[in-house]
């Protein structure tokens, strides 16, 4: 070990000692600087800086957590905030450079708020958003609250669209969208007592007339180019539920010409429908 390394360390160490009885966890003195200058002085390797680092970080915490109390009552736990904006303090100092004559505590702020939003952003939605609909959120909420003071009512799509100089279906959307914040589980119970049941139980499934409306709609005009005979024999047939010999017998015709008219009006009513299809 060479003469400069020793004294270097002796340095280090006395400066970690000189500012060791000077932490307070309730407030940040001058001591939490010093730690950190005394930590981005040693090279990235030197042995005594993974110590001051711990130092640092501790000395710096109750900011970090003050930080993180300003984003409660928001639906997270407190203790993942403040595991956020604790990680987000660690990569300031990590990444602080006191040469560019910028102070820890205005680096150290943006960086550790950036963390809690991207933890907001990323991690409490149930439904994955786009970030563009994310951030429109927020700013709807911050809003919505400003003006609810400024109004003194509920401010209204176009007031709200007015004040963040969006459009009105932007908010709309950015309205929907807020609903893939919180997800209900479709196990989630309704009413109460013998008739409780679950919300998914009550949500309805396919409905397999849907795909005969459409078809349905346009049966109309299709029966409207047949004569009247072929309707009457068409009526008879599907909606009276008769069979060909008692239809023979109400139109006075036989079987077989009532098979003939049938085939007929219904490759009429084929050609009319695959025309509109």
């Amino acid at each position: 070990m060479t003469a400069s390394t020793t004294t270097e360390q002796d340095t280090t160490t006395a400066v970690a000692a000189k500012a060791a009885p000077k932490l307070d966890p309730n407030a940040l003195t001058d001591s939490a600087t010093d730690l950190l200058l005394a930590m981005t002085a040693l090279p990235a390797k030197h042995p005594s800086r993974a110590a001051l680092r711990d130092r640092a970080i501790e000395a710096w915490l109750p900011l970090a957590n003050h930080l993180a109390h300003r984003y409660g009552g928001r639906g997270e736990p407190t203790d993942d905030l403040t595991q956020t904006a604790a990680i987000g303090l660690i990569k300031a100092i990590d990444k602080f450079d006191p040469t560019r004559g910028v102070d820890f505590a205005g680096y150290a702020i943006p960086t550790i708020i950036g963390e809690l939003k991207r933890h907001f952003r990323d991690r409490t939605w149930d439904i994955r958003v786009p970030r563009r609909l994310q951030e429109l959120r927020l700013s709807i909420s911050e809003a919505n609250s400003t003006l609810l003071q400024t109004l003194g009512r509920s401010p209204t799509v176009a007031d709200i669209a007015t004040h963040l100089k969006v459009t009105e279906e932007e908010v709309l959307e950015g309205l929907e969208g807020a609903r893939a914040y919180n997800a209900v589980s479709l196990s989630t119970p309704t009413g109460d007592g013998e008739r409780a049941t679950e919300l998914g139980d009550m949500l309805g499934g396919e409905d397999p007339d849907f795909e005969q409306a459409e078809l349905r709609i346009a049966l109309g005009p299709a029966l409207a180019t047949l004569d009247e005979r072929e309707q009457k024999i068409l009526t008879l047939r599907f909606y009276g539920n008769l069979t060909q010999s008692q239809i023979a017998d109400q139109i006075g015709v036989s079987q077989m010409h009532v098979s003939r008219l049938l085939t007929r009006a219904l490759t009429k009513l084929r050609g009319q429908l695959s025309e509109t299809y």
